[in-house]
């Protein structure tokens, strides 16, 4: 929910008018969720691959594919469709999103769920693809600093993740079980329980509310600092320390919305020692002969194995949507709260 949490405060909103600007909430209300699994309720005459009561994960955006456009856009044919010319999203830029009680999207959006996977663990689905996407878009980039590089000094030798929430410990699974990397992980965060589950995933934790971040890392790392940083909580005081954290030429990645409360002059002394910044949003990768989206399919497999783990941090669950106000007024500012999905 970390982003339908700031559609939602208005620190982001991605529903933009012909000319980029972006729409008013207040002139273009939104329903949210974009996190999707449904059930389907109908299936159009040409769909022999679905049928009504699968239960289904649900690719949210609409790109060329969806709309069966030839060719392709550029962003499409490189796989990277959550950056299609024609993009559009449910949820997010006007479309209905999870929120609402039915939405109707195309048969190659939808990805069935072959497996007992509880559904409050498959709608972690979207949320993990991003992970992949962004971890991917830093391969794919020339960075200076490599994960599990075969020469040392190029070599990812420790990561520092801002944030333990939802999007942090998936990023310490993916790195740990899916990459295989075996480096140091370490994560800042001040909440008590999030450490705690962060520490189950092999990370080393951090409360930057007791010590000084900058002064552990450079004792964790024996003087480096890390080759790779993670916003993954989207705190904007996160950017006044990030030179003290990395080496010259790191890879930070930014995953994290919001970044509220701080001026564009944080970013000086982080220029100054030439990062590597690396962008990444939505669950891109490409699709199967079929049309269908490969990010979801694979994190939905992971899932399903168990190679990921997310039921022992999705701690609450919303049984109607009269229920849900209550997740955006006061349950996030509980000190349990970690993850919510609404089940219906």
């Amino acid at each position: 929910m970390a982003q339908t949490f700031t559609s939602f405060l208005g620190n982001s909103n991605y529903n933009l008018d012909r000319r980029g600007k972006v729409i008013p909430l207040v002139e273009q209300p939104q329903i949210l969720g974009h996190e999707l699994v449904g059930i389907v309720e109908e299936v159009g005459s040409l769909v022999k691959d679905l049928h009504i009561g699968n239960r289904v994960v649900i690719d949210q955006v609409l790109n060329c594919v969806s709309r069966r456009r030839q060719p392709k856009c550029e962003y499409c044919a490189s796989s990277d469709s959550h950056q299609c010319q024609f993009y559009s999203e449910h949820g997010i830029t006007g479309l209905p999103g999870g929120l609402a009680e039915y939405i109707a999207v195309p048969a190659v959006n939808v990805i069935p769920i072959n497996s007992d996977l509880e559904t409050i663990a498959a709608a972690l689905t979207e949320p993990l693809g991003c992970i992949s996407h962004a971890l991917d878009r830093v391969t794919r980039s020339r960075t200076r600093y490599v994960i599990n590089a075969e020469d040392i000094d190029k070599r990812v030798r420790s990561i520092l993740i801002f944030g333990a929430g939802p999007a942090g410990l998936l990023f310490i699974q993916y790195l740990y079980k899916v990459l295989n990397y075996d480096g140091l992980i370490l994560v800042s965060e001040p909440n008590k329980r999030k450490r705690e589950l962060a520490s189950c995933f092999g990370a080393e934790v951090i409360d930057p509310q007791v010590v000084d971040l900058a002064e552990v890392v450079q004792e964790k790392t024996n003087g480096r600092r890390v080759e790779f940083l993670i916003d993954a909580c989207g705190a904007g005081s996160v950017f006044r320390n990030i030179h003290v954290l990395i080496r010259r030429q790191a890879t930070v990645l930014l995953y994290g919305l919001g970044h509220a409360g701080v001026d564009l002059s944080v970013l000086n002394n982080l220029q100054f020692m030439e990062p590597t910044l690396v962008a990444a949003l939505g669950a891109s990768g490409g699709f199967r002969s079929d049309g269908r989206p490969c990010t979801y399919e694979r994190a939905l497999g992971l899932l399903a194995a168990k190679q990921i783990e997310v039921t022992s941090w999705i701690t609450h669950c919303y049984q109607s949507l009269e229920a849900v106000p209550q997740a955006f007024t006061s349950d996030h500012l509980e000190p349990d709260y970690i993850k919510g999905v609404v089940v219906l």
